[in-house]
């Protein structure tokens, strides 16, 4: 679904979605926290409104807030 909302290789700021598979977040080379969890985050808003599925992430986040 991340790559049929046309997400592959989509970044904010250091964080950007892999390009060899969709599932996967890397760090381009200057990733922050913030860049990290603000790309979930868009990415999870795409797929919502594109097929109305919330994803959830594998990885449990904790100190946010």
């Amino acid at each position: 679904m991340i790559e049929d909302c046309g997400l592959r290789g989509y970044r904010i700021g250091g964080a950007e979605v892999s390009n060899k598979h969709c599932g996967f977040i890397v760090n381009s080379g200057n990733a922050k926290a913030k860049d990290i969890l603000d790309l979930i985050q868009y990415i999870q808003n795409t797929v919502k409104m594109k097929f109305g599925v919330e994803m959830q992430t594998e990885v449990r986040i904790v100190g946010e807030g």
